[in-house]
């Protein structure tokens, strides 16, 4: 790390030294009701708050910066009044925040062409005979987007050149009007497409295959001599501490939940690897910054050497909660067999969290909704004493899958997203087409998440030994300790939590219910389409509903209590005493994974001690890469310590930097909300 990185770190990351630039919060929905008043489209609404928030937001630039750019505005004011909005709430459903997010433009569109010969494509698509007024509007608003944006730039250039930037002064006399020529150029106009996405209120939009549609700047500089490595590592982690300036003001569950996650290496068509030189420098500029953002996610498969699984078991090392890895020789035939097209699939990258999307194509909405399973098996305990055995049990759970499903898709129709334009810019088709990404794409699938697995199969493993086959209680007398939360059958509930049989102990009995459910769950939605043609997918990850599904949710045959947390993502539950993490990793790579790929990690704690050494970090390295080769379709590992965070809740202020995982995404352990706290504190620890 040069010193002048060291310089940065010091002034954004510790003293935070941006924040004496912020402005103080405005009503969020002060605009709209101007636009109310005038009684506006909604495509004018949005290209308006654009206009507005970068005329608001004031330029900042330090004289030696070469990466610029900072949020001064805390808050992106809304569109709609909340009496317009509960008008559209009437007919519409309304996915989270009703914006487009969560998806993943390509990027180079843009950057490598530059503003003015995307404006030659926009007159183009103008001068078509018989041009509707619709498609007409809606081209010109583009045409908007890109002069609002390079006045912009241009205040920016402006900046630099008062205070005496001259190098950033030069960048913004090409960009954005032309395309990048160079490393830094290309650098700063993605930060500047991002910072104006955040500014249009898109949000979680993932940087993708950064290490693919970078690298030919990075070559290029590199070939000419026009830089060499170190500064060229110099530069990403710059850029990557400018995504850590003003994350804290984006849209998310808690600080961290903000979808800067990058996706590195990965198959390509013909079978070879794309990792490069500059996925390399990625890991090392995360490494040795040791920051929550950008996540890293690194894509591998079969033939993966065990030194890249090394190279990323050092980024755990560190606590941050990454890199996540996602199996390409699972994911690409998911996706193909959901109808993605080849070369689609082969450029898959991870959303915010862990979904699997398609750049610059998808308007997929990875993260939909979700199911519980372990409310399948609840709903049905009432009927179980009239079951005569565990065969007829099972296949009333099947049904509350299948109604549970049904209902979820009923649930989802007619979605309203605010028009996103800027985005629609860097999406296939939406030029020529003048339709805007926010009324769909290429691919347009909706992804449900399946919660509380474990919960389920151990509650189902739990019945089918007690009641069925050994008879140690009946249906009727489980169903009353569960009826009073296990008051007065403590013994019991300690025999259901810590001596039945358990997911992740490599039992193929029980290991046998998880195949079944989670086939269940991708029959459930095989063959169905929503209104916008696009098809549904199953998945094992949890995101906020481990939470939220656990929260209302009543007694579990697996000695939960009322309240208790379900397990996070695709994991064990937090009462199972296991025989250790490889007997995890042999019990998780037994589903039919290729139908559930949706997302969601196999997500397991390791207690820091296991990183100490060179022997330690190559034995971690290993059962990484065997639950890959296994066939597991995504892992992610913590590197945690139950003492320290213990610690930190009670004296915060010495553990400023502890970063965990919380799910799909780190953050800072002492700015979360107590409930994640805790439940990361419940996690299990475990040794090799």
């Amino acid at each position: 790390m040069t010193a002048y990185i060291e310089k940065l770190l010091e002034r954004f990351i510790v003293e935070k030294d941006q924040k004496k630039y912020r402005d103080t919060p405005e009503d969020p929905r002060a605009l709209a009701a101007g636009f109310e008043e005038e009684g506006l489209p909604d495509l004018e609404r949005a290209v308006r708050r654009l206009a507005f928030m970068l005329k608001e937001e004031r330029p900042v630039v330090y004289p030696d910066e070469k990466i610029v750019l900072l949020r001064t505005r805390t808050t992106v004011p809304e569109i709609f009044t909340e009496r317009e909005y509960e008008e559209i709430k009437k007919e519409h459903y309304i996915h989270e925040q009703g914006k487009v997010c969560n998806i993943n433009p390509s990027y180079s569109m843009l950057i490598d062409a530059g503003f003015d010969k995307k404006r030659e494509e926009i007159r183009e698509a103008l001068g078509e005979p018989a041009i509707s007024q619709e498609k007409k509007e809606y081209l010109d608003a583009l045409m908007t987007v890109l002069d609002l944006i390079e006045e912009f730039a241009g205040r920016y250039r402006e900046e630099a050149e008062r205070v005496g930037n001259i190098e950033a002064a030069k960048v913004f006399e090409r960009i954005p009007s032309k395309g990048a020529e160079n490393f830094r150029e290309a650098l700063q106009f993605l930060r500047l497409i991002h910072y104006c996405l955040w500014c249009s209120f898109n949000y979680h939009n993932t940087f993708g295959r950064f290490d693919q549609y970078m690298y030919p700047y990075f070559k290029k500089d590199m070939e000419s001599g026009l830089i060499n490595r170190e500064q060229a590592l110099e530069l990403v982690e710059e850029f990557f501490i400018s995504c850590n300036k003003d994350s804290d003001l984006y849209t998310g569950m808690q600080q961290g939940d903000n979808g800067q996650s990058i996706v590195l290496g990965g198959l390509n068509p013909d079978g070879t690897e794309s990792y490069n030189e500059l996925s390399d420098l990625c890991l090392q500029a995360s490494l040795e910054l040791k920051l929550i953002d950008p996540k890293i996610n690194l894509r591998v498969n079969k033939n993966t050497p065990l030194d890249m699984y090394e190279k990323g078991t050092r980024l755990t090392k560190q606590g941050l909660g990454f890199p996540q890895y996602a199996n390409d020789d699972v994911i690409v035939p998911a996706l193909k067999r959901w109808g993605y097209e080849e070369e689609d699939a082969y450029n898959y990258v991870v959303a915010a969290c862990w979904e699997f999307i398609i750049p610059g194509t998808g308007m997929d909405i990875p993260n939909i909704n979700g199911l519980s399973f372990a409310h399948a098996v609840i709903s049905s305990m009432e009927k179980l004493p009239e079951c005569s055995t565990f065969e007829e049990f099972m296949e009333l759970v099947r049904e509350k899958i299948m109604a549970q499903a049904d209902e979820l898709i009923a649930g989802v129709k007619n979605v309203y997203m605010e028009p996103a334009p800027l985005m629609s810019l860097m999406m296939k088709d939406c030029i020529s087409t003048g339709r805007d990404v926010s009324e769909g794409n290429k691919y347009n699938n909706y992804g449900f998440h399946g919660t509380g697995l474990s919960t389920a199969v151990d509650s189902l493993a739990a019945i089918r030994k007690y009641v069925f086959e050994e008879r140690k209680f009946t249906a009727n007398e489980l169903n009353e300790m569960l009826a009073v939360d296990f008051k007065g059958y403590e013994r019991v509930q300690n025999m259901l939590r810590y001596e039945a049989p358990k997911m992740g102990n490599d039992d193929d009995r029980v290991d046998g219910l998880a195949v079944t459910l989670l086939d269940w769950f991708a029959d459930s939605l095989e063959g169905k389409k929503n209104d916008r043609g696009g098809i549904f997918r199953a998945g094992t990850g949890s995101a906020m509903y481990y939470i939220w599904h656990a929260k209302d949710e009543v007694t579990t045959p697996d000695g939960r209590k009322k309240g208790e947390s379900l397990a996070c993502n695709y994991s064990p539950s937090l009462f199972t005493r296991l025989d250790g993490p490889v007997s995890i990793i042999k019990s998780f790579a037994k589903p039919h994974l290729v139908r559930v790929a949706n997302g969601g990690p196999l997500t397991i704690e390791l207690h820091d001690t296991l990183f100490r050494n060179d022997d330690s970090i190559r034995k971690v390295a290993m059962f990484v890469k065997s639950f890959m080769d296994m066939g597991g379709h995504q892992m992610q590992i913590n590197a945690v310590n139950r003492d320290k965070m213990v610690d930190a809740k009670k004296h915060p202020e010495n553990y400023r930097n502890l970063i965990v995982r919380v799910w799909g995404w780190s953050g800072y352990f002492v700015e979360l909300d107590e409930v994640y706290q805790d439940h990361i504190i419940e996690r299990m620890e475990l040794s090799m």
